[in-house]
């Protein structure tokens, strides 16, 4: 695949983050709390969500232009916040741009089979998700010895997409999910799409507070932190970064939901593939 050149890097430039949707708000949260003098860019590409049913070559197509317009904003760090980007793409986001700091997701059965203590684990994921190389490599590497249930989640992303945090439908699909789990016998969960950890309060519900509940939006935070300092990429200014919020779809009909996850004001403008205008600093 043919490398592309890669630009100088700023440690004041702000770190990009994408995802399909909103789901990656959960893990720009965390980043936002544990790194508050970093700049972000979230991109959700909600024209083209869910991710989990596409076809890796076109999700690969996505995570790539999307990559390409991030670093066209002068980003100094990608984040890919969601599982099925980076299981279909992050090997080539890398070799396009070996000089890139990128940083992706990927299941937390690491951490989840190694704290169980039944060596029982469930993982809520997409199809897409599940059905990857990365994914069957992570259960080749970590997975000996302890059982893991893979249950697949359509349905739920579009869930979170509507707002639909607490209705109904919401609520049946995780009963359908996680009761085949829960029969046998699991005592850790992983949720493996970045869109789940606002599922919590609900999935609580049909699993009580015993079940153990694993979501890498703070071990991501983490790693962020890490390569910053390893690279000399940390912002070297004591003050507040500023967080933009961009779309690919309509910026009027997804304000109200991204107001909500995030949980302060967001302004929320459109991104195409060329880089979004400069805001100028309040």
């Amino acid at each position: 695949m043919e490398s592309h050149a890669t630009p100088d890097f700023d440690n004041h430039a702000p770190i990009g983050v994408f995802d399909s949707g909103v789901g990656g708000l959960s893990v720009l949260r965390h980043i936002r709390q544990r790194l508050p003098h970093e700049s972000l860019i979230y991109v959700a590409d909600t024209a083209w969500m869910p991710y989990g049913d596409k076809a890796t070559a076109t999700i690969r197509e996505r995570t790539l232009r999307l990559a390409e317009s991030l670093l066209d904003a002068h980003c100094k760090m990608l984040v890919l916040a969601c599982n099925t980007a980076t299981a279909a793409a992050v090997k080539e986001v890398r070799a396009q741009w070996p000089g890139l700091t990128v940083v992706g997701m990927e299941p937390g059965l690491k951490p989840a089979i190694h704290g169980s203590p039944r060596r029982k684990v469930g993982i809520l994921a997409t199809s897409g998700t599940l059905r990857s190389d990365k994914f069957r490599l992570l259960l080749e590497r970590y997975g000996a010895g302890a059982e893991v249930i893979s249950q697949p989640c359509p349905g739920l992303v579009e869930q979170v997409e509507q707002g639909a945090l607490d209705d109904q439908r919401t609520a049946a699909l995780l009963r359908d999910y996680l009761t085949p789990l829960l029969a046998q016998q699991i005592d850790t969960l992983v949720l493996g799409c970045t869109h789940y950890p606002f599922l919590i309060p609900l999935i609580r519900r049909v699993t009580g507070e015993q079940l153990t509940i694993i979501d890498t939006g703070h071990a991501v935070a983490r790693q962020v932190e890490r390569l910053l300092d390893e690279r000399g990429l940390r912002h070297p200014l004591a003050t507040s970064g500023q967080s933009r919020f961009y779309t690919t779809g309509d910026p009027r009909v997804q304000h109200p939901l991204f107001q909500c996850l995030w949980g302060e004001e967001a302004r929320l403008d459109y991104w195409s593939t060329a880089p979004p205008p400069a805001r100028p600093a309040p």
